[in-house]
């Protein structure tokens, strides 16, 4: 071993390492050597890749793929759009039906309360809140 070398070294260009060491040192090498050769094949045809996929960016093939992406969006957009009116149009519907049962009730109520009288027991939700306005609903 050459003085001043304990474990390895790089010895003018030379890896010089002990006995010990040289599996790992072997090791070591042949994986930044794979690596090397692997980063030098994925470099192979680099240009011709390149060429390639701006051909297939500026040609047709990729616009339809594009339109084909939109048009989708689009229809789902569309169908969205559509199911939205479709449930206002419930809600409105289902809305007025309710308001025309409790109008009905508070109705029923008042007509009640107008024959039976003070006898008639009292729903706190029909009758006015202290004695001077109506109980707030959802609406009011």
């Amino acid at each position: 071993m050459p003085r001043g070398v304990e474990g390895f070294s790089l010895v003018e260009g030379v890896w010089v390492t002990s006995y010990v060491l040289s599996i790992a040192l072997a090791s070591v090498l042949r994986t930044s050597l794979i690596e090397l050769a692997q980063l030098k094949l994925s470099l192979v045809g680099k240009s011709e890749k390149m060429e390639v996929l701006y051909n297939y960016l500026s040609g047709p093939e990729f616009r339809q793929r594009i339109e084909a992406i939109v048009e989708s969006f689009q229809s789902m957009k569309e169908d969205l759009d559509q199911e939205k009116r479709a449930m206002i149009k419930m809600w409105a519907k289902r809305e007025k039906q309710i308001e025309k049962i409790v109008n009905n009730t508070v109705g029923m109520y008042g007509d009640m309360e107008g024959i039976i009288g003070a006898t008639l027991p009292q729903i706190k939700n029909l009758e006015l809140s202290n004695g001077s306005e109506p109980l707030k609903t959802d609406d009011t």
